[in-house]
């Protein structure tokens, strides 16, 4: 078979592909919770989104006098986690997507030398400033995790975030 005819061929298939999708209206998302606790339990992507996969995301440093790679340049889980997802925020924001198409976050922690387990109150504090606001409703599903340690040893978090796109 030729070049040409190949050419052809592929074009053929990927015109009748598009034609049996291009009136299929992407349907809203689902976003189920259970309880109060500020985070969805499920939620429902149907077809018709795409999906975006974060790399994770650690705090920029605080005190940039302090030592660098250090828990005194980065500061305590509260001030590192409203960095992380400040710099999600940011990251979402070049891909002209929001806090709100975030449908999914790991969250990994290493414990705080001052408290001897990881600051869970102090994760909290700084995520409900991203989710679940009056002007940011939109709930992920999420998971926090204890670590031995993270790349960076000034880290105390590390967030990775999946988002989604109608």
């Amino acid at each position: 078979m030729s070049m040409n005819a190949v050419a052809l061929r592929a074009a053929v298939v990927a015109t009748t592909l598009l034609a049996g999708t291009a009136g299929v209206q992407a349907a809203e998302l689902s976003r189920h919770s259970t309880g109060k606790f500020p985070i969805a339990s499920a939620i429902e992507v149907p077809p018709g989104y795409t999906t975006v996969y974060l790399s994770g995301q650690g705090a920029d440093p605080s005190d940039k006098s302090a030592k660098p790679m250090t828990l005194a340049a980065y500061g305590d889980t509260e001030t590192q986690t409203r960095s992380a997802l400040g710099k999600i925020k940011a990251e979402l924001a070049t891909l002209h997507l929001s806090m709100a198409d975030v449908v999914q976050m790991h969250v990994y922690m290493v414990a705080d030398p001052k408290l001897g387990k990881m600051d869970f109150a102090g994760l909290m504090k700084a995520y409900t400033e991203f989710f679940g606001t009056k002007e940011q409703p939109n709930l992920p599903t999420r998971s926090a995790f204890q670590v031995a340690g993270l790349a960076n040893p000034g880290w105390l978090v590390e967030i990775e975030v999946i988002a989604v796109r109608k």
